[in-house]
This record gives structure tokens, sequence and C-alpha cells, in this order.
């Protein structure tokens, strides 16, 4: 009898191990392409309840840096690799790459997913022809973040609404060298979505476009003049060593580390600069975007979103995925187990209706009063032909883009000068439109 128990019960060891492994085998996997970003990273440690709810599917990462990313899917799409089931993408790809066909339409998600709740500039960003081709995982615009406390010790006081002007001065105030404290820390890596998202919603701001209503470019106005050399003698005042280097993670790791008084970038730092690996969070406030009281702030209107190429083959399994990912009941999730203040930003409009959050993250107000005034159809002081606050929504912009912020971040290096910068800028761009068609 000892051993007949002992073979059924070897048998049904077997048996279960067996069954797991099957089912293992028949399990969909999905690979995700994604960025480097906190809220990117968060949600990958909470794939325990994704797994838990959804054991038929398996989930791989593939996790790159933001430049590496974007010239990898935009690769990989354009050649119908089909390497990836889902891609992390944002604003200026979806519409782009949604009327090419390379993207699934999103135009049939449960009725529990409420897409009505979808802040409507995000949606309509994500949308072409009123059908949405991607969901925000988070939204932002841009703001000012800054040292209270080194403010107070400079002898001033941020307005909600500072001047270009402000900013440098209290740059230069809050500047001090011997303590590595720099006044101001802003993107300065080379790319099309790092230092030129920066330099062209500031350009905004100080009066210049990308192009005139004739598609020409405009490097050669006195506004991108003035913004480019703006920009460079507030860096070399008040910035930090070798900022040609830095782009958004590389800035929020100096802040959090109390080595800048001003930051200036996404909204969607906000929670970063506040949570516990912030060295200086009791002490950081925010405020809208400088302008130069043209009517334009240097500020934009982006969403890192989830979409899935037409090349993939689990197409079902990767809606499941999008669903649980950025669904009503994912913000529940990161709050209970990160706190409110964790929550994905910029999404959803019941998010900033819900005190829970309001209460726990003081920039809230800051970022939907950011994301209201930032319009990607009238984004400058001077008519243009596109949108796009940040980004000029147009294919031939990544490229563009890419090798405008490479000769920007040579001259804040030192290696030329905003003249030459500027003129090397103006004929590449010009260059390119005419090959292009324009």
């Amino acid at each position: 009898m000892k051993l007949e128990r002992a073979f059924f019960a070897a048998t049904a060891i077997v048996s279960v191990a067996a069954t797991a492994a099957m089912a293992q085998s028949d399990a969909t996997t999905l690979t995700i392409a994604t960025v480097n970003n906190g809220d990117m990273i968060t949600m990958q440690g909470l794939m325990d309840d994704f797994n838990e709810k959804h054991p038929d599917i398996n989930v791989e990462w593939v996790t790159l840096e933001e430049n590496v990313l974007r010239q990898n899917v935009t690769t990989d799409i354009s050649t119908g690799g089909g390497q990836y089931d889902i891609l992390t993408i944002g604003t200026y790809e979806v519409p782009i790459w949604g009327a090419n066909g390379w993207l699934v339409p999103l135009d049939d998600l449960p009725a529990e997913y409420e897409v009505d709740d979808i802040i409507p500039a995000i949606r309509d960003g994500l949308s072409v022809d009123d059908t949405l081709y991607a969901v925000p995982f988070y939204g932002e615009s841009s703001f000012t973040m800054y040292r209270k406390d080194l403010m107070e010790e400079a002898g001033l006081e941020m307005p909600d609404a500072p001047t270009w002007e402000f900013i440098r001065d209290a740059a230069a105030k809050m500047t001090d060298r011997e303590n590595d404290v720099n006044g101001i820390c802003l993107r300065g890596k080379a790319g099309w979505g790092e230092n030129m998202a920066l330099l062209t919603a500031m350009s905004n701001s100080f009066g210049a476009r990308w192009f005139d209503e004739d598609w020409n470019a405009q490097f050669d106005s006195e506004a991108w003049s003035n913004t480019l050399n703006f920009y460079l003698d507030m860096m070399e005042e008040s910035g930090p060593a070798g900022a040609a280097n830095n782009g958004f993670n590389e800035n929020l790791t100096l802040f959090q580390q109390g080595k800048c008084g001003i930051w200036i970038d996404a909204t969607s730092a906000g929670q970063f600069v506040v949570n516990d690996d912030s060295t200086v969070a009791e002490h950081v406030g925010f405020a809208q975007a400088p302008d130069t009281g043209l009517g334009k702030r240097g500020n934009w209107l982006w969403a890192w979103s989830l979409a899935i190429p037409t090349s993939s083959e689990n197409v079902e399994a990767a809606k499941t995925f999008l669903t649980w990912a950025t669904g009503p009941d994912y913000g529940e999730l990161v709050a209970n187990e990160k706190g409110w203040v964790a929550v994905p930003p910029g999404t959803r409009s019941s998010l900033y209706e819900n005190e829970n959050y309001t209460g726990a993250a003081p920039f809230a107000d800051m970022t939907m009063a950011s994301m209201n005034t930032a319009d990607p159809n009238n984004p400058t002081v001077d008519p243009v032909p596109y949108t796009g606050v940040q980004f000029v929504a147009i294919p031939e912009f990544q490229g563009i883009g890419t090798q405008v912020g490479q000769q920007f971040a040579a001259a804040l290096a030192g290696q030329q000068s905003a003249e030459d910068a500027l003129a090397a800028a103006q004929e590449l761009t010009n260059e390119e439109m005419e090959a292009a068609g324009y």
C-alpha cells in the first residue's frame, strides 16, 4: 500500500508539472519595447498583478534609453520587422504611423476601459480621424521645478508664471559652485525629443518657429538667435558641467541630489522630485514654464503611449495588456503599492477629480494648467503650416530634429558658436525639406 500511495503521489506530481509546462508552452509571449523612465520601470515592478490575472500571457521587456528606443522602434515599424508586439511611442509618432496603416486601431476597447475619461487633448493627439491608435500611459506638459529654500536665500520669490529673464537672474543668484549647486539644469543631450523638445518649446515663447508658411526654415531669424544665445549664456553662467550630455534622466538625478536650483522639464517629473529618492523633496516648488511676454509659454504637450504595430501576431493579447496597463484600475494598483503621488499623471480626467491624488501631489494643479495652455494647433506667435508644440508633425522631423539637436549640443559643448550652429541648422533643414519635396 505504501508503494502504491507513493506511486500515485509521484504520478500526481508529474501530472501537475506536465500540466504547468503545457500551460506555459501554450502561453502567448508579448515583446514590449519601452523607455527607461521612472513610470515605465514602476509598471514592470507591478507585473505580478498582470501575471496573476492573465497567466496565459507572458511578457518580455526591452527597456531602452529614449533616443535608442526611438531609433529602434522607428526602424522596426517602417521595415515591418515585427520584433515587437507593443511599442512605447509618443504624440509625434502616433498620428503619422496610424495614418500610414502601421498601427492597429483601438476602437474596440471594452466599456470598462472608459475611453472618454482620457483627457481630450491627449486623446485627440493619439487619434486619426477620430480613431484611437494608441493609449496613453502618462501625459505631460512642461513646467518649472525649483528649490524654495535656495530661492529664499537669494531673496527672491518665484512667480506662478515666471519670465525667462527672471529665471536667468534667479539661476545666477542660486548658483554655488563651491558646494556643487547649479542654478539651473536644462536638457543638452542631442535628440529631437531631448534637447530639441526643450529648445523648440522655448523658441515658441521667444517668437521663433521652425518654418514659415511656405516651409522655409527660420533658423536665420532674430527670434531663433535670441533663443539659442539666451539658452547658451544662461547655461554657461549657471548650468552644470558637461550639460551637453544631460537629458531628462541625468537632470532628474542632479535635481534629486540637490545639485540644481531650477529645472524646467516634463511635468511627469513632479512625483520624482518629491518622492523618497529626492534629497530635497521638502523644498520643491512648482511654477509654469517661462515666457517673454509674447503670449506663448515654453511648455509642450506629450504622452508616452502604448501602441500595437500591425506586424504583431498577438494583437488580442496585446490589447489585453494595454487595457491593464492604461485602464482606470491601474492607478489604484500604483496607489496601493507606491502611494497616490506615484500614479502616472496626465491621462485621465478622473485622476484630477480624485482628492486622494490632488492631496498627495503638490504638482497636480500646475500640471493641468500647463497641459491646458499648450496648443498643438497654434504653437507659435506667427502662423505656421504645421501642428505640434515641441515638434513638427511631419515624418521628416525625426531626422531633421536630431541633426539640428546635434548642432545645438555642439554649441553648448563649446565646439562651435551659436551663429555657426544656427547657420548649419538653416542649411541642413532647407536641404532635407527640399529633398523631401516641400
